[in-house]
């Protein structure tokens, strides 16, 4: 595959992933993911735990496609 065409595949997925975190946090009222998910995880917002969990998998997807970008540029 095209390095060029694989970048350009890589930005439009982290963009997509951005916004699903995005939606989430607005749903919640925040616009940090940390803060978000210590709250859950503390209980002191209550019905999150599926959000939470979403949320993390897209985090963890983003850090991933973001440090398979880094080796590109190695």
């Amino acid at each position: 595959m095209d390095k060029d065409l694989a970048e350009s595949l890589a930005n439009l997925k982290l963009q997509v992933l951005q916004e699903e975190i995005d939606k989430i946090l607005s749903a919640w009222g925040y616009t940090d993911a940390s803060a978000f998910l210590k709250d859950a995880e503390e209980g002191t917002i209550r019905e999150a735990e599926n959000d939470a969990i979403g949320l993390t998998n897209l985090l963890d997807q983003k850090e991933e496609l973001l440090e398979l970008k880094r080796q590109w540029s190695l």
